[in-house]
Protein backbone atom coordinates (compact mmCIF):
# COMPACT_ATOMS: atom_id res chain seq x y z
CA UNK A 1 0.00 0.00 0.00
CA UNK A 2 1.18 3.27 -0.61
CA UNK A 3 1.27 5.92 2.06
CA UNK A 4 -1.66 8.32 0.39
CA UNK A 5 -3.48 4.80 0.87
CA UNK A 6 -2.72 4.47 4.41
CA UNK A 7 -3.38 8.21 5.31
CA UNK A 8 -6.94 7.59 3.31
CA UNK A 9 -7.34 4.83 5.62
CA UNK A 10 -6.93 6.41 8.64
CA UNK A 11 -8.65 9.67 7.80
CA UNK A 12 -11.66 7.48 6.98
CA UNK A 13 -11.30 5.36 10.82
CA UNK A 14 -11.04 8.67 11.92
CA UNK A 15 -14.31 10.02 10.71
CA UNK A 16 -15.88 6.89 11.45
CA UNK A 17 -14.54 6.97 15.30
CA UNK A 18 -15.62 10.60 15.59
CA UNK A 19 -19.21 9.53 14.20
CA UNK A 20 -19.60 6.78 15.85
CA UNK A 21 -18.53 9.09 19.48
CA UNK A 22 -21.62 11.22 18.42
CA UNK A 23 -24.35 8.67 18.13
CA UNK A 24 -22.65 7.11 21.45
CA UNK A 25 -23.54 10.65 23.07
CA UNK A 26 -27.27 11.37 21.57
CA UNK A 27 -28.22 7.94 22.55
CA UNK A 28 -27.14 8.53 25.81
CA UNK A 29 -28.65 12.36 25.41
CA UNK A 30 -31.86 10.64 24.30
CA UNK A 31 -32.21 7.96 27.34
CA UNK A 32 -31.98 10.53 29.85
CA UNK A 33 -34.40 12.44 27.97
CA UNK A 34 -36.93 9.52 28.01
CA UNK A 35 -36.37 8.46 31.57
CA UNK A 36 -36.87 12.22 32.63
CA UNK A 37 -39.91 12.23 30.98
CA UNK A 38 -41.28 8.86 32.01
CA UNK A 39 -41.02 10.01 35.32
CA UNK A 40 -42.56 12.92 34.96
CA UNK A 41 -45.42 11.11 33.81
CA UNK A 42 -45.81 8.50 36.89
CA UNK A 43 -45.25 11.17 39.40
CA UNK A 44 -47.85 13.47 38.00
CA UNK A 45 -45.36 16.39 37.94
CA UNK A 46 -45.29 19.28 35.01
CA UNK A 47 -42.09 20.00 34.27
CA UNK A 48 -38.89 20.26 36.88
CA UNK A 49 -38.10 23.71 39.00
CA UNK A 50 -34.51 24.73 39.42
CA UNK A 51 -33.01 27.25 41.66
CA UNK A 52 -32.13 30.69 39.84
CA UNK A 53 -28.46 31.37 41.22
CA UNK A 54 -28.45 35.12 40.65
CA UNK A 55 -32.00 35.65 41.85
CA UNK A 56 -32.86 32.86 44.53
CA UNK A 57 -35.94 32.44 42.30
CA UNK A 58 -37.35 29.07 41.10
CA UNK A 59 -38.49 28.23 37.38
CA UNK A 60 -39.29 25.71 35.17
CA UNK A 61 -36.02 24.04 33.86
CA UNK A 62 -35.88 24.61 29.96
CA UNK A 63 -35.08 21.73 27.54
CA UNK A 64 -32.14 23.08 26.47
CA UNK A 65 -31.02 22.55 30.12
CA UNK A 66 -30.96 18.94 30.33
CA UNK A 67 -28.07 17.14 30.98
Amino acid sequence: MGFTKVIFVALIALAGWFLYRKFVADAIKLAKSSAAKRKEQQTGAQGTLVQDPVTGEYRVKRREEEN
